[in-house]
């Protein structure tokens, strides 16, 4: 599981390390990792590393400082080097000093476009952790003129540390080389970012703010069955979904459900006749009253927003199991609350919304900081709640919260929710922690969506479809 942690913590680590290490050693560290990056990316784009033309933009502080003292330590690999200042009079200096007594050439802001052109990398120094905010006007400018790869020194200049979000001109990076351990920007801002480098200074970290995971920890979190395993000790999860009229949400909400786990699935709903000829595995009745015991509901998802809707959500959250809540249940919540009255308060349950509907439930949207968005809900719902978008945010009510970061956005389609309400009800039928079962299932979605694209736009019952595949290069990634 990878740690993410807030800028302000990782420059306190900072200056704990600073206080120890000799002036200017850390820099050093971190911009020959930097030099290294970028000459692997010069390496790839055209070939070779030698001769090839490499242009810096610097503003002030510690970042412009790793750009400089990075164009030092590519000089000695014979790269021309050449330096805009946007800031001359607060550039760093031993940085600046460094990079005159290479070679590298300092040009100015006027200039700076024509070097710019010329590039075969450009370095994004302008700014670091600290600054908040779009670029200033002369920075964007001279963005207008980059058509080489950029790489990223920290993060990219314009986009916040700590959100990820972009309010207005910022750089886009093919990589980005942080320092030390990774910040909430990597995570919430990929296609800012590009490719994450992390280059190991030797900060000390304790718990992390954020984590996210990785293949490892869904593997060996997602239910396999052994020897001793039957239907049932797999989990039984129940689907409410759909209607006679919208059958889709339900085929697609129970297949993902079935897909995810070799346990049995119960369907409870008007949509009974459809989901039983797509999936005959399904054990479907026509009523949740009738659906027999579960381990686990998922309910939501197009079963209506009206009095039909909220006795069937009022009905699964009293059966003392937990629920998965998408779509659909997430309305019928934010408008009448009272129907939480049914639930044990030592339920598990999962909240699903996207952004409209996660500003049903507070009464604002998400907003830019969409981890402390989620973490609110989570406290005020006393529920996981999974918060929906090009990245995914799971909090829980301990303030525990974790991202995934999508592979493209090839799951920004209808139905899409609804396979992934399936997976979180199956894990959760399977006795997964609330928390790690809708990260997992927002893992393991985003790489079916990924494989079912292949390049191309997907539709929900191909992401559907690619649910097993996700699964097999999951647990069995040799093969």
């Amino acid at each position: 599981m990878q740690g993410i942690w807030t800028t302000e913590r990782i420059r306190a680590a900072e200056d704990r390390l600073l206080a120890v290490t000799p002036d200017g050693e850390l820099m050093r560290r971190a911009a020959f990792g930097l030099a290294v990056h970028a000459a692997e990316m010069l390496a790839e784009h055209t070939g070779s590393v030698s001769g090839r033309r490499v242009t810096l933009l610097v503003g002030s502080g510690n970042n412009g400082g790793d750009a400089l003292w990075a164009g030092a330590f590519l000089r000695r690999r014979n790269v021309a080097v050449s330096a805009i200042l946007l800031k001359p009079e607060r550039a760093h200096g031993a940085g600046l000093a460094a990079l005159k007594r290479s070679g590298g050439k300092v040009v100015s802001v006027e200039d700076g476009p024509q070097w710019i052109r010329r590039a075969d990398l450009v370095l994004d120094g302008i700014v670091g952790i600290s600054a908040r905010g779009p670029l200033r006007a002369d920075a964007a400018a001279l963005l207008e003129h980059v058509s080489s790869p950029v790489l990223a020194v920290d993060l990219p200049s314009g986009v916040d540390p700590d959100t990820g979000a972009v309010d207005g001109p910022a750089v886009v990076a093919d990589r980005t080389v942080t320092f030390g351990a990774l910040k909430p920007v990597h995570a919430l801002a990929p296609a800012s970012c590009g490719e994450i480098a992390l280059v190991d200074i030797g900060l000390s970290l304790s718990d992390p703010d954020l984590r996210r995971l990785d293949t490892a920890d869904v593997a060996a979190a997602w239910p396999v069955p052994g020897p001793g395993d039957d239907k049932y000790s797999q989990g039984v999860v129940g689907v409410a979904a759909g209607s006679a009229t919208y059958p889709g949400a339900a085929v697609l909400a129970a297949g993902a459900a079935a897909l995810a786990t070799s346990g049995l699935v119960r369907y409870a709903g008007h949509a009974a006749d459809v989901v039983r000829g797509r999936w005959p595995e399904v054990v479907a009745t026509g009523s949740v009253t009738d659906a027999g015991r579960v381990q686990a509901w998922v309910v939501g998802p197009g079963i209506g927003t009206g009095n039909e809707g909220r006795d069937v959500l009022r009905f699964v959250l009293g059966r003392g199991v937990p629920v998965c809540a998408d779509a659909d249940a997430t309305t019928i919540i934010a408008r009448s609350p009272d129907v939480l009255d049914a639930r044990d308060p030592d339920t598990p349950l999962v909240l699903t919304p996207h952004a409209g509907e996660f500003e049903r439930l507070m009464g604002s949207p998400p907003g830019a900081d969409r981890v402390a968005a989620a973490r609110s809900a989570a406290r005020k719902y006393d529920a996981v709640v999974l918060l929906k978008g090009h990245c995914t945010v799971v909090a829980a009510p301990d303030g525990r919260a974790l991202v995934n970061t999508p592979r493209g956005s090839w799951l920004a389609t209808a139905g899409s929710g609804d396979v992934l309400s399936g997976l979180v009800g199956a894990l959760l039928a399977a006795g997964l922690d609330p928390w790690l079962a809708a990260g997992a299932a927002a893992h393991v979605h985003s790489l079916a969506g990924s494989l079912a694209a292949d390049g191309a736009p997907t539709s929900a019952s191909g992401i559907l479809a690619a649910v097993p595949a996700a699964l097999r290069s999951l647990l069995s990634p040799a093969s």
